[in-house]
Order: structure tokens, then sequence, then C-alpha cells
């Protein structure tokens, strides 16, 4: 890890350390040649300088980062090769990216996101059993959440099909929220990819979850809500979608189902409605 990179992960585990102050110390120093000294810190910042001061000169952090190489996480930052060029495009992308598996995977051109309900109906698990197979053959590969229900289901469907699936997590590693799906995040940090703009002992909060979802829908070209409630987190990144100029596609459901709600409002708005998989297809790889 070269030096420029070492301060600037260390700097993202400082304690209170928004994404404008970090923008603001590459502002004053591109290279934070400076970090570690009192003059950086702007004025604006006086409140947290002695913290983050403390937290720069403590071994603890530089601990775990040594112990990330162990345990074969990636540190992505928004400088290196690596990182999805689709998400830099975004508002206020992260700094740095955290993931472990096949990294590789972030730089696949067509990434779709998939996401919907937690309380996902059969009526959504068929239609990812119908539309994903299709997709595949596309080498299309598939970004969501790793929560419970439709986010669940199209991991698991794309696994199953031979295909090849990210997951973006709310939280750190260590921290595999929800529970019940530890296996599959386990899993998938091994065979497929799972990612974190927190460092990997970050507990979950619920702020984040929504903030989870602008990288789902950023570094995706477009994003398939397969179920959504009329106030669904799942609409969260359907917006966030629609803000970054990316397409948006939803499952029309029937009038009676809650589930269905969200769905057909944004078909109503203008988002495409999908009967099948050349639906998303003509799009994703014909309209560029």
């Amino acid at each position: 890890m070269d030096e420029f990179k070492r301060r600037l992960v260390t700097l993202h585990h400082c304690k209170g350390i928004s994404w404008k102050t970090i923008y603001q110390l590459l502002k004053l120093d591109p290279q934070l040649n400076t970090l570690f000294e009192d003059k950086i810190i702007p004025p604006t910042q006086a409140p947290i300088k002695e913290k983050l001061l403390e937290d720069l000169h403590s071994s603890s952090i530089q601990e775990q980062i040594h112990h990330y190489h162990l345990n074969n996480i990636h540190m992505i930052t928004f400088f290196d090769d690596e990182y999805p060029q689709a998400l830099k495009e975004t508002y206020e992308p992260p700094w740095v990216l955290y993931g472990k598996g096949k990294i590789e995977l972030l730089q696949r051109e067509v990434k779709l996101a998939v996401v919907g309900s937690r309380q996902a109906t059969d009526y959504g698990k068929n239609a990812i059993d119908t539309i994903f197979p299709k997709l595949i053959e596309k080498n299309v590969l598939f970004v969501s959440g790793l929560a419970t229900g439709i986010d669940t289901i199209a991991h698991q469907k794309a696994i199953d099909l031979g295909g090849e699936t990210i997951a973006v997590i709310a939280g750190g590693f260590y921290h595999i929220y929800p529970k019940t799906n530890k296996d599959l995040a386990l899993h998938m940090m091994r065979h497929q990819l799972v990612i974190s703009e927190y460092p990997p002992n970050t507990t979950p909060s619920r702020w984040q979850f929504p903030m989870r979802n602008r990288i789902i829908s950023g570094m995706s070209r477009g994003t398939f809500i397969v179920e959504a409630k009329q106030k669904s987190g799942s609409l969260i990144t359907a917006n966030y979608a629609v803000h970054e100029g990316r397409e948006v596609f939803a499952l029309p459901g029937s009038i009676f189902s809650e589930n269905s709600i969200g769905t057909n409002e944004l078909i109503q708005q203008g988002s495409k409605l999908v009967f099948k998989a050349e639906d998303i297809i003509e799009e994703l790889f014909y309209s560029c």
C-alpha cells in the first residue's frame, strides 16, 4: 500500500470524520502529506481537531489495517483503478470501499441493481426465477444489499445459476446484518464479492441502510425494483438511480397487493414496466 493510500484509509477510520471533512483536507493537501500535523485541520473543523489528531497518532488504526491484509480485506480508494467508474460519477461517492472476495467484479461493465421487499412473496421469487436466466446469459452482474427477502433471493439465484453478484452492506464485515444471512455473506466473500464503505469493525446503524442504497444504484447501470410497499427502502434506491440518470425498472403487480403498491407507482411515474428479461436487456445494452 502506498503512503497516500495509507494516509487516506487512516483518515477514513478517524471518529467523527465526514465526507466533507475529507474533501476539505484533500483540497488543502491533495497528497495528505501534512495529515499528521496541526496545520492541515481547517478552521471549521476545530471542534474535532484534538480527537482527529489523537486518532491519527493512535497505533490501533494501523493494527486494524494490518489485520485487513491478513484477512484478505481489500481497501479500494476513490483514486484507485479498481474503483467502479460509475460510482465515481455519483454525488458524494465513498472515499474508501472495503471489499472481500473477487474485487475484479467491480470492473464489470453491466451491473443491475436488484432490490425489493423484505417480505418477499412467491410472486416476486417466481419473477426472479423467470427473468434472471436470460440476464445471466448476457453476463449481467447483480448488485443488491444482502437484506432478507428480495435481496437474498436475488443473490442466491445468481449464485445458483452460475452468475455473479455483489452485496453492498451497511456496517462492516465483522458485524454482518441480518445474522441469518451470515452464511450467505461468507460464501460471497469467498466466491463473489461483498463491499462496504465502512471499516470492518463498524456496527451497522439504522441511518447506514439508506446510505448504502446510493452505492447499490450508483455502481449499477440500472435498478430493478421487484416488490416494494408504498414506503419502502427500495424506493430510496430507485430515487437515487433517477437522480443519477440511471435506468429504473419495476415489476408490475396486483392492485390488491401491498407489496406491489410501490412498484406500480414507479411505473405510473415513468419507470419501465418489466414483463420479461428482454425489457431490461434492451435498455442495458442497446440504449447506451
